[in-house]
C-alpha cells in the first residue's frame, strides 16, 4: 500500500530547511546558494527520506525536486569510506550534469564527498579513474551504468540510496529495461526515491516491485500565473546581467519595480549599482530587520523608491499596487518561486510586466515554467543602445518641456543670461544651448554607441542547448552533428591563477564546474587551461569585484582556489595545457562487447 502525502504550498511559507532535520554543514551550502525556505516538494520530500521511508514523488521539473532527494542522500553519505553509496539514475547526460553540479553544490561544506556524472559519449578514461579513487554519489544514464555494470568497472554492493529522476521519461526513452537490470543489481535494504511527472502503469510496476512500502507525495503544477501580467525573458550571459537590467529599466515606462536576486549578498551589491546608475533602489533580504523593511516598504509604496533588490522570502506578502514590473535579475529555483515573484505585480485588476534574465544553460528551466504554469513567456532581445538612445532623448525633450511650462519665471531669468553671454561672444544661440546641455549632463555621454552594441549581443551558447531535450543515444547512430567549432575562448581574456594544480588531481571539468558555479560564468567563458604542478592558469573574461568576492571562499577538492590575476609569463614549452572537455559526437562507436544493442541505450 502506498502512502499519499499532497504537499500544500501554504506549508512552505512557515517553514526553513532548518526545520527539517538537515545537518548544519548541508544548511551552510544552502545559504551559500541562497536558498532560504524550501519548495513544496522539498518540504515534504526531505523530512520523508531522512526517517528512511521510501519515496514516490509526483513533481514536475522545475519544482525543486533536485534538491528534495539530493540533500538527504548527501546528509547520509559516510565520507570516511570510498565506496559508492548513492546512485541517481537520469534519462539525459544535460540532466546528469545538472543533477551533479547540484550535489557539488550542496555538499561544499561536508569535506570530501566526491560526485561522478556518467554517460554515454564521454570517453570511458575519465569515469574509469574516477571509479578507481572512490566516488561517493555517481548520476548516471541508464545505458552507460549498464555499460559499467557488464565490465565490472562499478561496483553497486554497498548503495544505500538510488533515486529514479525523470522516470517517465527514462521509460518512454526506452531505458526500462535496463533500469529494472540496475535496480536488480542493488542491495534489497537500499532506500529508493522515484519521482515522476506522471504515473504511468510502468512506473507503478516498477514502484510495486523496487520500493519497500514508498510513501507519495504529489505536487501539483498547478500554480497558474494570473493573464493580466505580460511575460518575456531575455537570454543574457552572467556578465550582461547588469547593463540587461539598467536597459530595461531605460526603455519599459515603469512606475515602481522588484528585483529579485538569488543570494542576500547580491540584493545590496545589484541595489548599490542601480544608485550609482542614478536609480532610486534599496536592498531587502531576510536579514534586514522588520522595521526598516517596513520603512522601506512604505517609500515603496508612496514613490520615494522606484526599484526594490529582494530575494523570494524578503518580499513574501509584499503588496504595493505601484509595482508594475518584477524583474528576475536570477531565476527562481523552482516554478513555485516563479509564480510568487511575478505575482507581486498585474494586482487590483491592474496589468503588469515579468522580464526574466536567462543565461543560456537556463532555457531548459524557462520550458519548465512555460508548461507548469501555464502561461506563455516571449523572448525578447536585449534592449538596443537605439532603443535606449530614443528613451533617453524623448525624456530629454519631456524636461524641456516641463521646465518652459512649469518653470517659466527661472527660464526668463535665464534667457536673460544668455543672451547677455551671446552679445558679449558671439555665439549663435544654438550653439550655447548646446553647451548648456553639456554642462547640466557630465562628463557621461547622454547618448550610447549604436555602430557598435557589443553589450546587447546575445551570449554565445557553448554546444547548442535548444534542443535542451537531447536524449543520451549517441552509441546507437543518432544524427551525426558534424565537426564541431573549435572554441577559441573570451575575446577580452584575462589569465587567472588558482591555487591548486595536478598534484591536487585536479581536472579541467572540476576548475570549469567550481568557477562557473561560483562566478556566474559559462562554458565559452574560459580559454585555456593550463594544469601545473602546484597552481593551474585559466583565461577568463576579466571578473569583476562581485564575481571575484564569490569565489574568495570557494574549493576544489576541498583546497582553496586562492583566484588572482597572474602575473607572470607565458607558460613555458612542455607545460600541461587543456581546454575544457565537451562532449564528444554523437557518432555510431564500435561496441566493445558483444552485446546487442538495445533501444533507449546510450
Amino acid at each position: 500500500m502506498t502512502d499519499t502525502a499532497p504537499a500544500e504550498a501554504t506549508d512552505v511559507e512557515r517553514q526553513t530547511f532548518a526545520d527539517l532535520g538537515l545537518p548544519p554543514a548541508i544548511l551552510q551550502a544552502l545559504s551559500d546558494v541562497g536558498y532560504e525556505t524550501p519548495s513544496s516538494i522539498q518540504a515534504a520530500t526531505i523530512p520523508t527520506l531522512l526517517a528512511g521511508h521510501d519515496v514516490v514523488g509526483l513533481a514536475q521539473t522545475g519544482t525543486g525536486k533536485t534538491a528534495a532527494f539530493a540533500l538527504p542522500v548527501l546528509a547520509a553519505v559516510d565520507v570516511t569510506s570510498t565506496a559508492t553509496q548513492a546512485l541517481v539514475l537520469t534519462p539525459t547526460r544535460e540532466l546528469a550534469v545538472q543533477v551533479c553540479e547540484a550535489f557539488e553544490r550542496y555538499a561544499a561544506h561536508l569535506g570530501g564527498v566526491h560526485v561522478l556524472p556518467i554517460y554515454g559519449g564521454q570517453g570511458y578514461g575519465v569515469q574509469l579513474s574516477a571509479l578507481r579513487r572512490g566516488v561517493h554519489v555517481v548520476v548516471g544514464t541508464p545505458g552507460r551504468i549498464m555499460d559499467h555494470l557488464a565490465k565490472g568497472t562499478l561496483d553497486l554492493s554497498h548503495l544505500t540510496h538510488v533515486v529514479l529522476d525523470e522516470a517517465d521519461e527514462m521509460l518512454r526513452m526506452g531505458f526500462a529495461e535496463d533500469v529494472d537490470q540496475i535496480l536488480a543489481s542493488t542491495p534489497e535494504d537500499k532506500q529508493v526515491a522515484l519521482f515522476s511527472a506522471t504515473m504511468p502503469r510502468q512506473i507503478r510496476a516498477i514502484s510495486q516491485q523496487h520500493l519497500r512500502n514508498p510513501k507519495e507525495i504529489s505536487v501539483q503544477g498547478g500554480a497558474k500565473t494570473s493573464a493580466s501580467i505580460r511575460q518575456r525573458a531575455i537570454l543574457v550571459s552572467y556578465q550582461q546581467k547588469l547593463e540587461a537590467l539598467t536597459r530595461v529599466l531605460e526603455v519599459e515606462p515603469f512606475d515602481g519595480a522588484i528585483v529579485f536576486v538569488r543570494t542576500r549578498s547580491e540584493t545590496e551589491t545589484v541595489a548599490e549599482r542601480l544608485r550609482a546608475r542614478g536609480y532610486t533602489a534599496a536592498a531587502i533580504s531576510g536579514d534586514v530587520a522588520q522595521p526598516q523593511r517596513e520603512k522601506t516598504i512604505e517609500q515603496l509604496r508612496d514613490g520615494r523608491l522606484d526599484v526594490l533588490v529582494a530575494t523570494d522570502v524578503a518580499a513574501r506578502g509584499l503588496d504595493v499596487e505601484r509595482i508594475s514590473h518584477v524583474v528576475n535579475y536570477d531565476l527562481p529555483i523552482d516554478t513555485e518561486s516563479y509564480v510568487h515573484r511575478i505575482g507581486r505585480t498585474g494586482r487590483a485588476g491592474r496589468t503588469g510586466d515579468a522580464i526574466s534574465f536567462v543565461t543560456p544553460r537556463e532555457r531548459r528551466m524557462l520550458g519548465s515554467i512555460e508548461r507548469t504554469t501555464g502561461g506563455t513567456v516571449e523572448e525578447i532581445p536585449m534592449p538596443s543602445a537605439g532603443e535606449v538612445n530614443a528613451s533617453r532623448l524623448s525624456k530629454f525633450d519631456d524636461a524641456i518641456t516641463t521646465a518652459l511650462e512649469a518653470e517659466s519665471a527661472r527660464v526668463e531669468r535665464f534667457r536673460d543670461i544668455v543672451a547677455h553671454y551671446v552679445e558679449h561672444h558671439d555665439v549663435p544661440y544654438n550653439d550655447v544651448a548646446a553647451a548648456l546641455a553639456v554642462v547640466a549632463q557630465g562628463p557621461t555621454p547622454m547618448l550610447l554607441d549604436e555602430q557598435d552594441d557589443v553589450a546587447a549581443r546575445p551570449p554565445k551558447r557553448a554546444r547548442e542547448r535548444d534542443d535542451a531535450r537531447g536524449d543520451d543515444r549517441g552509441d546507437r547512430g543518432g544524427e551525426d552533428r558534424g565537426p564541431r567549432r573549435e572554441r577559441r575562448g573570451p575575446s577580452d581574456a584575462t589569465t587567472y591563477r588558482l591555487a591548486v594544480g595536478s598534484r591536487n588531481r585536479v581536472e579541467p571539468r572540476q576548475i570549469v564546474g567550481a568557477l562557473a558555479n561560483e562566478g556566474g560564468l559559462g562554458r565559452d567563458d574560459f580559454g585555456r587551461i593550463q594544469i601545473r604542478f602546484d597552481f593551474t592558469l585559466v583565461e577568463l573574461p576579466r571578473l569583476d569585484d562581485a564575481q571575484l568576492a564569490r569565489l574568495a571562499e570557494t574549493r576544489i577538492l576541498g583546497k582553496p582556489i586562492d583566484i588572482r590575476v597572474d602575473s607572470g609569463g607565458r607558460p613555458e614549452r612542455g607545460e600541461r595545457s587543456e581546454r575544457p572537455r565537451r562532449d564528444r559526437d554523437d557518432r555510431p562507436r564500435p561496441r566493445t562487447d558483444d552485446r546487442k544493442p538495445r533501444h533507449g541505450r546510450d
